[in-house]
């Protein structure tokens, strides 16, 4: 595959560039298989709708056909759950989980590792984030009845975040 350039101009980065390698959706690590997409995920509604209404020029416009997006401040009623189930991007940075090339943090990384970039040393901590949530979907399965979609909504709209569809357990 011919390497494909991007070059970001948002909000939070200007000038920043970084290389396709790899096929949109395709040669994932091996420990690393989500199961929602960026698009199912904005369609879903993730973040109160607010994650990505300035960077949209980056990404496919087909991820944005039924995307629940917020025009002004995030709206927790567009999340699938209902609830908001964010922390503030200042939590993320004083816990030091923001990387410089992924200021928005691991919805961003993953939306640009989904299209291909690869970052070696940031996808293995990425994908070691995304597997420790899996300590929340034991949780779930011991706490809720198979089915009641509504037991724990907080953490299930936090487990759609981070790309577990946690809409069926």
């Amino acid at each position: 595959m011919t390497p494909r350039n991007v070059e970001v101009s948002d909000r939070m980065q200007r000038g920043y560039r970084y290389a396709l390698v790899a096929p949109a959706g395709g040669d994932f690590h091996p420990d690393f298989r989500p199961d929602l997409t960026p698009a199912e995920m904005l369609a879903l509604g993730v973040f109160g709708g607010k994650y990505m209404t300035d960077c949209r020029d980056e990404f496919p416009a087909d991820w944005f056909a039924t995307a629940k997006l917020s025009p002004g401040r995030p709206d927790p009623a567009l999340n699938w759950f209902g609830v908001d189930a964010s922390q503030p991007l200042s939590v993320w940075r004083a816990k030091g989980w923001i990387h410089p090339d992924d200021p928005r943090g691991w919805f961003q990384w993953y939306c640009r590792y989904y299209q291909g970039r690869r970052m070696a040393g940031e996808d293995e901590r990425q994908i070691g984030r995304w597997k420790a949530m899996r300590r929340h979907l034991a949780q779930l399965r011991r706490a809720c009845e198979p089915g009641d979609r509504w037991c724990r909504p907080r953490q299930r709209q936090a487990l759609l975040h981070w790309a577990y569809d946690s809409r069926s357990l």
